[in-house]
């Protein structure tokens, strides 16, 4: 069971840190991704780690977001964090985690739903202009 936190409303130019916590894994290493959602639209690819316990073996950043918003994982707390700097509101969505078995190391694959089988039930995220 995934379970993401963090959402809120915030004003262009903010930051919020959204957190996705695991009850618990099935794999010895998994890729956590981040997606959003608006009304009407598809899920969009946000960014994925593949990772296992404090280490991170690879990133991936859609283009949109790859210079304002990185992740981070506390093994301790079983959680990944994406640290979302310079929000837009273009940013504003309902931001979901999804984690499944990080077997490959393509930036494409993890951008599809495919990979996850596993998701939360998703934070909004506001930025107002």
């Amino acid at each position: 069971q995934l379970v993401e936190s963090g959402g809120g409303s915030v004003q262009a130019g903010d930051s919020l840190k959204l957190s996705c916590t695991a009850s618990g894994r099935a794999y010895n290493r998994y890729i956590t991704g981040w997606f959003r959602q608006t009304p009407g639209k598809e899920r969009e690819f946000v960014a994925a780690a593949r990772w296992s316990g404090f280490n991170i073996y690879a990133r991936y950043y859609a283009n949109s977001v790859k210079a304002r918003f990185t992740i981070s994982t506390d093994g301790a707390k079983n959680t990944i964090y994406m640290h979302m700097n310079s929000l837009k509101p273009e940013d504003t969505a309902v931001y979901f985690c999804g984690e499944g078995p990080g077997t490959s190391d393509s930036r494409v694959y993890y951008a599809q739903l495919a990979p996850y089988d596993m998701w939360g039930q998703g934070t909004q995220v506001t930025v107002s202009a």
